[in-house]
């Protein structure tokens, strides 16, 4: 039984691909040349992580101070390093679970102290508009990552959605650049919460769809009464 299960869900049909799959191919010609350039000099994957969990604390930091526009360059700084560790990685053939388990973690540190320091403008200025908005953005950002960790947890590629960490990343920057930090924040807490949505009602759809075909695998003497 355990192997009928195994083999239904490695035969389901792939996630759809993502923005942030068309990023990396897209932005492929400016990250790879850094890469390598890392790599040259022998700085670990690992390492490149943290330095963009570093840049992340940085422009927290900017954001807490008031500057806003300044957060959203800094956030593009941030956002490359972001993206240099996976592709450093495969570079030098020290592609690891751990080292996964570690970017994916220092995203959620990153993202979680970007937004502290946007919240931490906000209560300076007494905004609670904002202050909400800002809270109902992390609980749907948790909320996005803790879905597909636990439907990978079960077996299943779960990348749909709307708002991934890469869109909220660039609403987040665009509304920064632009000073238009409410509507960014508007966008986000909807999107972002029915995002975990979407993902809810993947997971439910396609475990029910397993469980059908397990029946329908099993011997009519098996079934249960």
């Amino acid at each position: 039984m355990v192997e009928k299960k195994s083999e239904l869900i490695s035969n389901k049909p792939p996630s759809p691909v993502t923005l942030t799959d068309h990023a990396r191919k897209w932005g492929r010609w400016i990250i790879e040349p850094i890469a390598r350039a890392l790599a040259w000099l022998g700085i670990p994957p690992n390492v490149v992580t943290v330095i963009g969990f570093i840049l992340s604390i940085g422009v927290g930091v900017v954001l807490a101070l008031g500057h806003i526009r300044w957060g959203g360059v800094c956030i593009i700084l941030a956002a490359i390093f972001d993206a240099l560790d996976g592709t450093l990685a495969r570079i030098v053939g020290r592609t690891s679970r751990f080292g996964a388990f570690l970017d994916s973690t220092m995203d959620r540190f990153s993202e979680a102290v970007i937004f502290l320091g946007l919240l931490t403008w906000y209560t300076r200025l007494g905004a609670r508009r904002e202050i909400l908005l800002i809270y109902a953005t992390i609980v749907g950002s948790l909320m996005v990552s803790y879905t597909r960790a636990r439907a990978e947890g079960l077996g299943l590629d779960c990348k749909v959605g709307i708002l991934t960490r890469m869109e909220r990343t660039i609403v987040l920057t665009a509304g920064l650049l632009l000073n238009q930090v409410l509507i960014a924040l508007w966008v986000m807490a909807i999107l972002a919460n029915f995002t975990a949505l979407q993902r809810m009602i993947y997971v439910w759809q396609a475990t029910r769809q397993e469980e059908r075909e397990m029946d329908e695998q099993m011997a009519p003497g098996q079934k249960p009464l």
